[in-house]
């Protein structure tokens, strides 16, 4: 005969957590992370980059 050998223990299910997600701040609460770029340093050549990289597609 073969023996079936018990189940392993599964980990425990997360608990359910009902509080108010209003009540808690998001990422997008802070300005951390708004517009910011590596120090350019003033350097006309990154200006330009980022120029180019923050034009809307509709502006050839």
């Amino acid at each position: 005969m073969t023996s079936v050998p018990a189940p392993e223990p599964s980990a425990p299910k997360p608990a359910l957590i009902f509080d108010d997600p209003l009540d808690q701040r998001s990422s997008d609460d802070t300005d951390r992370g708004w517009g910011e770029r590596p120090g350019s340093g003033g350097d006309s050549a990154a200006d330009l980059k980022r120029f180019l990289d923050e034009k809307p597609p509709h502006h050839l």
